[in-house]
């Protein structure tokens, strides 16, 4: 079924493609392989250890990691993807794979707290790689911050945690006339609602953990690509740092994003019904929402993101640091816990001491929260919202 036509439509492609027919006992589904090593051939003498274009060591790649990065590159719109343990494992493939010791790269300036360790503090101070945070939503400062050591592009569209939105097209056509490589994290989007390789990225990046896997129950992480670009990153990121996903979540992951496209047309309509809500109640002092006409990236958004805005949002309270606390305690659907992409909503109060909070907007600055929308009725999820802010 990896061979399976790519001109099918999303939603079979999603159910077909990485499956097949179990040869040993005829099941329509394979099975999860919880192996780590795997037969050797007669003379295996010649054999590159490290390789993983044979299964020779679950590390180098296992059975259903194979699955799953056939499905996923179909998905992406890639020519091939490599999963890894995390989504962490798999933006620090991108960066370890790429730069080395005096090279420079541009990042988005809002960026998941681990993507801003890595290369705000952690690459520099240990490889002496030069980092500049750039706000990605305004093309001309990407431009501005590149220089001649300049090797990579580094963007989150939309952003974790304020959803700004930054216009692939324009970046990927600034990093392509430099000759430099542009990443996108398409975490908040999934590759149902973007697809940053169709808009000139060279590498797509997502946390399986999130959207694809969709249960809350797994970990992975995934790059999708150009095939001598994946292959640089499986060598050395998943096999000699052994980042390799376990069989057993690669098959949880592949289980999950059979569903995506079903569970993304859910989140993106309910996300949109909730943030209207909150844009219009009295409390409500902000909300980040790309969906909205009122946010900033709008109009980007609604360019590059066909499939739909995603279920995240932002939004904060006319109300101080308790009131915001006090709010979230209410809740009786919305649950307070970190992640996002779950099938049941989810909800962090992030505080005014952030250590990233000088990069955000001024709106930011005092207390705001994230908002993952799950699968639940929308009615139910803006009643939980309405009474949870009723003592306002």
């Amino acid at each position: 079924m990896g061979t399976i036509d790519g001109k099918l439509g999303f939603l079979t492609r999603s159910v077909h493609v990485g499956n097949d027919i179990d040869r040993e006992t005829g099941a329509i589904r394979r099975p999860i392989t919880m192996a780590n090593s795997y037969a050797l051939p007669y003379d295996p003498s010649d054999l590159n250890w490290s390789s993983s274009d044979v299964r020779i060591y679950t590390r180098n790649g296992g059975a259903n990691q194979q699955y799953l990065q056939e499905k996923l590159a179909s998905l992406e719109g890639a020519e091939d993807c490599a999963v890894l343990a995390t989504g962490v494992a798999a933006l620090a493939g991108v960066f370890f794979t790429f730069l080395k010791s005096g090279d420079h790269a541009v990042v988005s300036d809002s960026t998941y707290i681990a993507a801003y360790r890595l290369m705000h503090e952690l690459l520099p101070g240990k490889y002496g790689i030069r980092t500049t945070l750039a706000d990605s939503s305004d093309p001309a400062a990407i431009h501005a911050a590149l220089r001649p050591e300049t090797k990579l592009i580094h963007i989150e569209t939309p952003s974790n945690p304020t959803i700004k939105i930054s216009d692939i097209a324009a970046i990927a056509e600034t990093a392509r006339s430099r000759g430099l490589l542009l990443s996108v994290d398409n975490t908040f989007a999934s590759p149902y609602n973007q697809c940053p390789l169709a808009l000139g990225a060279d590498l797509c990046v997502e946390s399986l953990t999130k959207y694809i896997n969709g249960h809350g129950d797994a970990m992975g992480g995934a790059v999708a690509g150009r095939r001598e670009l994946i292959d640089k990153i499986r060598a050395e990121a998943m096999v000699n740092l052994g980042g390799a996903v376990s069989p057993f979540n690669a098959w949880l992951i592949m289980r999950g994003a059979v569903t995506l496209p079903l569970r993304m047309r859910q989140h993106n309509a309910a996300a949109l019904q909730v943030a209207g809500f909150l844009e219009q109640h009295p409390a409500v002092r902000f909300v980040s929402y790309p969906g909205l006409e009122s946010h900033a990236g709008h109009t980007v958004a609604k360019k590059q993101m066909p499939g739909g805005f995603g279920g995240v949002m932002a939004f904060g309270l006319k109300a101080g640091h308790d009131a915001h606390n006090r709010m979230v305690s209410r809740l009786k659907i919305i649950t307070s816990a970190v992640s996002l992409g779950h099938d049941e909503s989810l909800i962090v109060f992030l505080g005014e001491q952030d250590e990233r909070q000088y990069l955000y907007p001024p709106e930011f600055h005092a207390g705001f929260y994230r908002l993952s929308i799950g699968l639940e009725d929308p009615e139910d999820l803006i009643d939980d919202l309405a009474q949870a802010l009723s003592f306002l």
